[in-house]
């Protein structure tokens, strides 16, 4: 059992859920992508409902596909999403990051997209991935950071999200801004042949704006973030309902548009 006490910050509310499943390799794994070829095996840390992790499968063939998540709930979920799309090359199971149950050198790519932000000890956590790839193998991480989130037109309510957000996620134990910082864990980890790139996710259309905003306005009043907010003397419930209304106004907004930048690493082991 590990001894980190992080929380995880988004939990898993329908709200967060909805993004969740909107991940693929496509539009968050596009950095590895060239490197996936078939039968390779491959592990998944920080699966969630499985999305990304049954792409994987799918362009791997014949090759191992495992997803390990801490929720056994959402490892169920990736289980029947796997079994629903007749993908029977992966498979998912509860897991901790610090603690893999695998022995050294079984994966020829261990993958992390959005998981190292959550955890007190991201360094540990990338040995134990490059412990578990083989020699020559790929360690690859792709992370947000906060901070490079952009917006337009001018809104106090995400100006507030933004701050909330970055100190609750501070007092569970996470590093909101990890994308600056991946570089730096991976090589304390003890990898010297890194690659570094960075993308962005970008929304600006009518749906897109629809889709991200109502995701965001309800994540803020119904999901764990908004008890966690609470609990840890953060913000008000008047805060949260000026944040939800932000995400809105923004949503409706003819000439709104987002971005977050998240930083990518391809880490030879």
């Amino acid at each position: 059992m590990t001894t980190h006490d992080e929380r995880y910050s988004h939990g898993h509310h329908e709200s967060v859920l909805r993004s969740h499943t909107w991940r693929t390799v496509e539009n968050s794994a596009a950095y590895l992508a060239p490197h996936l070829a078939p039968g390779l095996s491959l592990l998944d840390v920080g699966s969630g409902p499985g999305t990304i992790t049954v792409d994987f499968a799918a362009r791997l063939g014949d090759g191992r596909v495992v997803g390990i998540d801490r929720s056994a709930e959402i490892v169920a979920q990736a289980t029947a999403l796997a079994e629903a799309q007749e993908q029977t090359n992966v498979e998912f199971l509860e897991a901790d990051v610090y603690a893999l149950p695998f022995d050294d050198d079984t994966f020829d790519i261990v993958h992390a997209h959005q998981v190292l932000q959550h955890l007190g000890d991201p360094v540990a956590a990338l040995r134990e991935m490059r412990r578990v790839t083989k020699k020559g193998g790929l360690v690859a991480v792709r992370d947000v950071d906060y901070r490079g989130t952009l917006w337009a037109p001018a809104n106090p309510g995400l100006e507030k999200w933004l701050d909330v957000y970055e100190r609750n996620a501070r007092a569970n134990g996470g590093e909101p801004d990890a994308g600056r910082h991946l570089r730096s864990w991976v090589l304390q980890a003890g990898f010297t042949d890194v690659t570094a790139t960075a993308t962005a996710w970008c929304f600006a259309s009518d749906a897109e704006r629809t889709w991200w905003g109502d995701s965001w306005a309800a994540r803020t009043l119904e999901s764990q973030f908004y008890g966690d907010v609470i609990e840890h003397g953060i913000a008000t419930a008047a805060d949260l309902q000026e944040v939800a209304a932000g995400w809105i106004a923004w949503r409706d907004a003819p000439d709104g548009w987002l971005s977050m930048l998240h930083a990518e690493i391809l880490a030879t082991a």
